[in-house]
């Protein structure tokens, strides 16, 4: 008996120190995904000029990383911490952009962003309440849960626009490899850590995200050609 007990135990040590390997893996892949606008960001502040970049994709990073830290809370969804730690540090990297952007703007693009950044943060808001006030668990986890999945699948359509994009033009020239490579290592970390956790609001967004991920590497292998540079990610956004 004591040592089935032993066994067990070890069984269920290394399932949980996989498991955390998986997510702590995730989010080290989705913080090079998180810092790779930095670049568009100095051309930016040292133009003092946002150009003819776009800040829709930082606004809906935003709100999407602000459905799914609030998935990984404990209030929500214990035992996926690392679900609210890596969202709430791409929180933070957005909300940053989200400001540099607004600074730089002209006057019309300012007022809209800001208008769109209070309406991120109104949404969160009222996600929150009707969690709290109107769902116990477990029927809060799968109403966030179901936000979330569908806040991610949303977030499919800038890999898409992409994988489009190199078919047409037969060139990788807006498609980076290592942020295609990132993309599919954290999607990847994540399928498996919500494998280990039984969640299937981690893993079925994350295993479509895998999905795209090996067609994006695969264009890559199809279509670059030697000496080609790619540029920036035409659509920078991230899950």
């Amino acid at each position: 008996m004591e040592m089935s007990i032993s066994a067990a135990n070890g069984f269920f040590s290394t399932y949980s120190i996989c498991s955390n390997a998986a997510g702590i893996a995730g989010n080290l892949f989705a913080f090079i995904l998180f810092v790779s606008p930095i670049p568009t960001f100095k051309r930016i502040v040292g133009s003092k000029s946002t150009e003819q970049f776009s800040g829709l994709p930082y606004i809906y990073a935003l709100l999407n990383c602000f459905i799914c830290l609030w998935y990984g809370t404990p209030i929500v969804s214990p035992g996926i911490i690392l679900v609210f730690t890596v969202n709430s540090v791409g929180a933070v990297f957005q909300f940053v952009y989200i400001i540099i952007f607004i600074i730089f703007a002209e006057r019309e693009k300012k007022l809209k962003m800001l208008g769109l950044l209070l309406g991120v943060f109104a949404v969160f808001a009222a996600v929150v309440s009707i969690s709290i006030c109107l769902f116990e668990p477990p029927s809060r986890q799968t109403f966030v849960g179901y936000l979330s999945v569908i806040s991610l699948i949303s977030m499919f359509a800038s890999p898409l626009f992409i994988i489009n994009l190199v078919i047409r033009t037969k060139s990788v020239e807006y498609m980076p490899f290592y942020l295609s490579l990132a993309t599919f290592l954290m999607s990847l970390s994540f399928f498996a850590y919500g494998m280990f956790k039984q969640d299937p609001f981690i893993s079925v967004p994350n295993g479509i995200g895998g999905i795209l991920g090996v067609i994006q590497l695969v264009l890559y292998w199809r279509y670059s050609r030697p000496h080609e540079e790619p540029t920036r990610p035409l659509l920078e956004s991230y899950a």
